[in-house]
């Protein structure tokens, strides 16, 4: 076992390779065993045959393939590069030349092994550029002989040079490696040819007289093969030549056709959607946080995962108080400051982060190009502007000493220690918007524009060239939609600088600077207003949502987003914003600049943010809103597009849910009944195309499958007691994702999605995505109807008007005639009841009718 050990360890290290000593004396190769000691084969990169004028198929081609390099250009070539010059191995071969100009000539056919070769004798030279006539006996002769013919040159000795192979010949080879022991056994003398008797003797009846060696596996000596050598040796090469019928040719040409490795049985249906019993269809709790040192009861208004750092979610809190409250108790808010706090899966009782606000926060927004940018929306109007990259080390967790590498990154926090003794970090906003050019009242909605685009105060759209999120999109109660650009402004007058300078405030050392030129003078860059048609109010908007260009779904990769992180802290984009919007951008023509709103009375509208001016006084004013739809019976809390369809919206307000298609005005495609409570929030499943989450004000979460049910929800199951405000999923793994659900009493509960709702069935979202074509088309037909009816209707009222007419214009004589055939009418109908009832005979008409 000895020398299987020594093998081990040697082979557990990394040999290097051996690599050929280079040095000036080292001599060169040249043909002398294909007869051609004049010829060195050289290779020249690009950048050499640049320098000399020899560039492939452009100064050496087929017809002229040799080109005169002088000695001077050699040895200026080896001053400048030294050993990294391609010439440098054939260096004293060129010392020695005799001559000023040395032949190189292009060997494309790789005759000589390399791209190029060099002669290095004059005689050669001369002998390649004027070669010598042949007689034409020996051309003749030469023209007869087959080319192919092969023609037997004997091998040549060569010096042997070591890489390395006897090395691995020794390490295969087994040699001893331990010491041999030899053993002498003696014996007296005397005891030699002693008399020996042998009898026989009843083993059972001695006591001990033989002893029982049982087999046993010892362990000591259990061998097991560690590694084994197999020999390879190559074997003549085996041709199977056979025929086949006719019928096998049939065959073949069917298992052409079709896949005869297809599995019948499993194809007759689809894979059953259900693993496990019925519990396993449930939200499993695992874990919750709650804010134990809060000394006001306050409620969760938003909630967000960090995009980078597993485990790690940011939560905004708010008083639970009514706005006559908030002015009756403004004096002790005053006192309490409003946060967002950031929990980790490591320790659920104390906050990691905690970043100050001037007012309670109701929405923010991590920036899709640095995590470390947060973006928020007060409930006075302001927006916040965070900036954690000095503390991100502290949420991270990066390897003391170690690099941001791809391997080396970040652990799941919930695998660390919680950290009882360090207190949560306060950190301070570092710009807030103007209070007279913002929103005036609470800030419903915030989004970041994508790094692909940015726009004008026009509202066109510009090529985004500066590669990160620069803009945002706010939406208030004030009835107004703005968009804001985070980069400063044009530089402002000579005078109106100094005097910002005299009333600039010293800054805290604590408070970062990336956003210093936005603090309380941040304007919006546009504002859109939403008018109710002819009157001049406008609606409120709670919710938008932008028509962005990737998925939602794309952005859940990690490994992206993290190298995104790397990449934006290395260069700190957001350090060195340039001001304004450059002079010059390509504008987009094709992009599509409509959105879609919710708004407090319940109605969805889909408009377009470009600016458009007035005919009668040239001003900028909104445009119209393309669609306009009240459906909601109250408040619209969630507005979202789905991860899997770009055009597919899910809305959720009052007591109903809606689902829309971008492009169909005629109304939503599913619009559920009322349910028995308010619903507050909603989300789409991030895994499955036809899931999603509703929370209600009883506490509980409606699930709805569309591919189960679409009347009514899945399930329904009781996460807490009181209002549930905001739902947020998140993919942990591919077998493992959380939703984490906020309630009024300021509680964020982390549940455990099932297998069942994260893993997608066969073919679901072909399946989800024929259920929205259909209910397009039954849209469709229900307008044609309408349209059909519409033209009906106006059809019978015009017949009706027309027979009116008709009445009106008879004269007396038609009028009579019409009474005498209608008394007549009456007349017969009377015998014919009296004749029915017996009362008349047949005999008896005459008399009847005289009678009359």
């Amino acid at each position: 076992m000895a020398p299987k050990q020594k093998k081990k360890s040697s082979r557990g290290k990394k040999r290097p390779k051996p690599v050929l000593a280079a040095s000036e004396d080292m001599e060169p190769v040249n043909m002398e065993s294909m007869g051609h000691p004049e010829i060195y084969p050289l290779v020249l990169t690009t950048k050499t045959q640049e320098i000399f004028n020899c560039r492939i198929d452009e100064d050496v081609t087929d017809e002229q393939p040799y080109k005169l390099i002088k000695k001077e250009d050699i040895f200026e070539d080896l001053r400048n590069r030294a050993a990294v010059s391609d010439f440098h191995p054939v260096k004293k071969i060129v010392q020695e030349y005799p001559g000023n100009e040395l032949l190189l000539v292009y060997d494309k056919d790789f005759k000589y092994g390399l791209n190029f070769y060099l002669i290095a004798t004059e005689e050669g030279k001369e002998n390649y550029l004027n070669p010598p006539e042949v007689p034409e006996e020996q051309e003749e002769y030469k023209e007869h002989i087959p080319e192919d013919v092969y023609i037997y040159k004997p091998p040549v000795s060569k010096p042997w040079v070591s890489l390395g192979s006897e090395k691995e010949i020794e390490e295969e080879s087994v040699t001893e490696s331990t010491k041999q022991i030899t053993y002498m056994i003696s014996r007296k003398r005397s005891e030699f040819g002693a008399p020996i008797k042998f009898s026989d003797q009843n083993a059972s009846s001695v006591k001990d007289a033989y002893i029982e060696c049982t087999a046993y596996p010892d362990k000591n000596f259990t061998l097991k093969q560690l590694e084994k050598d197999v020999g390879m040796q190559v074997i003549p090469q085996i041709k199977d030549i056979s025929t086949q019928t006719k019928c096998v040719e049939i065959a073949l040409q069917q298992n052409e056709i079709m896949n005869t490795f297809i599995d019948d049985w499993k194809y007759l249906a689809e894979e059953e959607g259900t693993f496990g019993d019925k519990t396993d269809t449930y939200l499993k709790e695992y874990q919750s946080f709650t804010d134990l040192h809060s000394p006001m009861e306050k409620m969760i208004t938003c909630v967000s995962w960090h995009p980078t750092i597993y485990g790690l979610i940011a939560v905004s809190v708010a008083v639970r108080l009514s706005f006559e409250d908030r002015v009756h108790f403004s004096d002790k808010l005053l006192l309490q400051p409003s946060l967002i706090l950031f929990w980790s899966f490591s320790d659920p009782i104390h906050p990691q982060l905690m970043l100050e606000s001037p007012d309670d926060i109701f929405c923010f927004k991590f920036c899709p190009s640095d995590p470390n940018i947060i973006a928020g929306g007060c409930i006075n109007g302001q927006i916040v502007m965070w900036d954690i990259t000095a503390h991100a080390d502290r949420i991270e967790n990066i390897k003391a000493g170690g690099s941001r590498s791809k391997r080396a990154t970040l652990k799941p926090m919930f695998l660390l220690e919680p950290e009882s003794n360090k207190e949560a970090m306060y950190i301070r906003h570092c710009a807030v918007s103007s209070i007279e050019n913002g929103h005036k009242k609470v800030i419903t909605d915030i989004h970041w524009l994508s790094d692909t685009f940015e726009i004008n105060r026009m509202g066109s759209v510009f090529e985004n060239r500066s590669g990160i999120c620069c803009q945002l999109v706010t939406c208030s109660a004030d009835c107004t939609i703005c968009f804001w650009d985070i980069r400063p402004q044009k530089p402002l007058t000579p005078q109106t600088t100094e005097k910002k300078k005299e009333e600039s405030i010293e800054i805290p050392f604590d408070v970062p600077s990336t956003f210093l030129h936005l603090d309380l003078s941040w304007k919006p860059l546009t504002k859109v207003r939403l008018s109710k048609g002819e009157t001049s109010l406008d609606h409120c908007p709670t919710k938008i949502s932008l028509n962005e260009d990737h998925l939602l779904c794309k952005t859940q990769d990690k490994m992206l987003a993290q190298s995104k992180t790397e990449k934006a802290e290395e260069m700190n984009p957001y350090h060195n914003l340039e001001s304004g919007m450059a002079n010059l951008l390509k504008p987009i023509d094709d992009f599509c600049t409509k959105f879609f709103v919710g708004t407090e009375e319940g109605e969805v509208i889909y408009t377009d943010w470009k600016m458009e001016k007035d005919p009668e006084t040239g001003r900028l004013m909104s445009k119209k809103p393309v669609s306009h739809h009240t459906i909601h019976d109250g408040t619209v809390h969630t507005i979202q597009r789905s991860p899997f369809y770009n055009d597919i919206i899910l809305t959720v307000g009052g007591w109903n849910v809606a689902i829309w298609k971008e492009g169909v005005m005629t109304g939503p495609l599913l619009q559920s009944c009322c349910a028995p409570k308010r619903y507050t929030s909603g989300h789409w499943s991030l895994t499955r195309p036809g899931v999603f989450y509703i929370g209600r004000e009883d506490g509980y979460i409606d699930i709805w499958d569309l591919l189960e049910k679409t009347h009514e929800p899945a399930q329904s199951q009781n996460i807490c007691i009181t209002m549930i405000t905001y739902i947020k999923p998140w993919i942990f793994s591919s077998k493992q994702q959380f939703i984490a659900t906020a309630d009024y009493y300021g509680t964020l509960h982390i549940l455990e999605i099932p297998w069942t709702l994260s893993r997608p069935s066969t073919n679901e979202m072909a399946s989800v995505n024929h259920y929205f074509e259909r209910e397009v088309k039954h849209l469709e037909y229900v307008e044609q109807r309408k349209k059909i009816r519409e033209q009906e209707k106006k059809e019978m009222e015009l017949e009706m008007a027309k027979k009116k007419v008709k009445t009106y214009q008879k004269s007396k004589e038609q009028m009579q005639a019409e009474l005498k055939m209608d008394y007549e009418n009456y007349l017969e109908l009377e015998k014919t009841v009296l004749i029915n009832l017996g009362l008349i005979k047949v005999t008896e008409k005459g008399s009847y009718m005289e009678v009359m």
